[in-house]
């Protein structure tokens, strides 16, 4: 299994105030993992570094080739790394259809488009009922919906999560991890998922970084993290 994303020594801060101190991780093709801390950890600047929203020093590889201190947004997708922002992440004045169509900007292929919205409004069918409605009247599952399928239109290699759970009834986090494992399973899309159910996501993850204060305080396999009390009781609650 070869190396889909590779980040060394990765800085990334805001003005003069840095978050990131220095972090280490990888993901392999076909796998997930997951990004578990407390609050004001890094968690956010990690995933918005990755993406190139945010300027950062170190080393980000994307499938061996190196994007580069602050890679451009649009690059970074061009690699086949594709995020769902905190906070929904939809183009709230516009419909759903033409946010799934701008979640396919960097693609060329008109039919292979047209295939996957009708894929996504399969995979939700709330979105293909509300196909014209504007995104920012959804409810929250909705537009959670939206933007992720929205970041699977450019057809990633790896699906950045940033608190995807965030604010959303428990039935409808449930529905949303379990079409995140099954696109896993069946597609191969590797996922890279920051957390808040933590204990959803290490049922989905086979790895865990744990950070602390923008450093990673330790890592390893889900199942050490599961097994571990002093974990259950900072990030599961029990």
């Amino acid at each position: 299994m070869s190396t889909l994303l590779s980040v060394e020594r990765l800085m990334a801060g805001y003005g003069q105030a840095r978050v990131l101190h220095g972090i280490d991780l990888h993901v392999d093709e076909g796998e997930v993992v997951v990004v578990l801390g407390a609050n004001g950890a890094g968690k956010t600047t990690l995933m918005r570094a990755i993406s190139g929203l945010i300027p950062s020093t170190g080393s980000i590889r994307i499938g061996g080739a190196e994007a580069g201190g602050r890679p451009r947004p649009e690059k970074v997708v061009a690699a086949g790394v594709s995020l769902v922002p905190q906070g929904r992440g939809t183009f709230a004045a516009l419909t759903v259809l033409e946010n799934l169509r701008i979640g396919a900007a960097v693609r060329r292929d008109t039919a292979g488009i047209k295939q996957d919205i009708e894929h996504w409004f399969e995979v939700f069918p709330v979105l293909h009922q509300r196909e014209g409605q504007v995104a920012g009247t959804l409810s929250g599952g909705e537009q959670q919906m939206l933007a992720v399928a929205r970041a699977l239109m450019s057809r990633p290699k790896l699906l950045l999560c940033d608190e995807i759970s965030l604010g959303l009834a428990p039935i409808v986090v449930a529905d949303l991890f379990a079409v995140l494992g099954r696109i896993n399973r069946e597609s191969g899309t590797a996922l890279l998922l920051v957390e808040q159910n933590a204990e959803l996501a290490l049922a989905l993850a086979s790895r865990v970084y744990l950070l602390e204060v923008g450093r990673v305080a330790s890592s390893g396999a889900a199942d050490e993290f599961r097994d571990n009390d002093a974990v259950r009781r900072a990030y599961l609650g029990y």
